[in-house]
């Protein structure tokens, strides 16, 4: 019996860690972000882990889009006085559901992507590529900067009915912690200055 006592405790324990690994239903969690220096600037790219709710799913199904909103902040501190906020960018995502091509759909502006189930359409929703976050054209100082990011669902943008219900129901709120990281920018080399020897006068 001691035995068998062990065994049902020890699967417990696997199924504990193994739920503590997994988001729930109402939570975003940011796995990884980083940036990186490209021709046009800095670009995030960044990982999720997030599952939305059967009666989230069911509402996309009917025709009700939900928008997902990412926000990334670029902060530098400051001893003599409040940090500096650099950089400040918001992105909307729409994800939606087509009922005569019976395709869900992600819309970022004018770009859009089809999807033939929701799983698919989820997928890249968790993995960010390449969001252009600091145009080259921005100078930024020789520090340490503190990047920050985060995604969540914006309920305010809903039916009046599914905001009152987001209220009170946290099957319709889905959000994560700002995911924080430090970062330093690649400073730019400065530009070779072309030197010229002195014309020599013709000899005479």
């Amino acid at each position: 019996m001691r035995g068998i006592a062990l065994l049902l405790k020890l699967i417990s324990l696997v199924l504990l860690l193994a739920m503590s690994g997994t988001a729930r239903a109402d939570e975003i969690i940011v796995r990884d972000a980083n940036l990186r220096a490209t021709d046009e600037g800095l670009v995030l790219n960044a990982e999720f882990s997030f599952q939305i709710t059967p009666r989230l799913a069911e509402a996309v199904e009917n025709g009700v889009p939900l928008y997902f909103e990412l926000d990334f902040e670029l902060t530098r501190a400051r001893w003599y006085w409040f940090d500096e906020k650099a950089i400040a960018k918001r992105m909307q995502v729409r994800l939606s559901y087509h009922a005569l091509s019976r395709q869900y759909r992600l819309s970022t502006g004018l770009l859009q992507q089809s999807f033939g189930t929701l799983e698919e359409a989820l997928d890249v929703l968790r993995r960010l590529r390449n969001w252009l976050v600091v145009d080259r054209t921005v100078s930024l100082a020789d520090a340490t900067y503190e990047a920050a990011v985060r995604m969540r669902l914006d309920t305010t943008l809903l039916p009046k009915p599914f905001q009152l219900s987001a209220l009170t129901n946290r099957e319709w709120n889905l959000e994560s912690e700002w995911k924080q990281f430090s970062f330093r920018p690649p400073q730019q080399p400065p530009a070779p200055v072309e030197s010229r020897r002195p014309t020599e006068a013709p000899a005479q």
